[in-house]
């Protein structure tokens, strides 16, 4: 039987879920696609949709082949006040993680959370 016959229930070490990879994915593009941008409300949905989607892509290409990813991006008009977000998740603390980082400019402010879970 070869190692293709197998069965993983966990992912090696070296194949992982790194959050701070994965951070920095993030943060490349995010700081790419936002800086210069201008909060505007009729487009912020197709931009959070289009982060979302480089994101996830980007992440997918560092190798996290086994790994379920979803990706969750909050744009909002930046006007000096607090933003305050929680998420809850049902997953394995041993294989399962998620990675974040916060852009700010002077008129927008960008969240992205990405989760990964492992799957067998």
């Amino acid at each position: 039987m070869g190692t293709s016959d197998t069965y993983l229930i966990r992912p090696n070490h070296q194949d992982k879920f790194k959050p701070g990879l994965v951070k920095e994915c993030i943060r490349e593009i995010v700081k790419e696609q936002l800086t210069g941008v201008r909060y505007d409300a009729e487009e912020v949905q197709q931009l959070s949709h289009t982060l979302a989607e480089r994101i996830k892509d980007r992440v997918k290409q560092a190798g996290f082949d086994r790994y379920k990813l979803a990706v969750q991006v909050v744009l909002g008009e930046q006007r000096g006040q607090g933003v305050k977000m929680s998420t809850r998740c049902f997953w394995d603390a041993d294989t399962d993680s998620y990675a974040e980082d916060v852009f700010i400019t002077d008129n927008l402010f960008c969240v992205v959370v990405v989760f990964g879970s492992y799957y067998y």
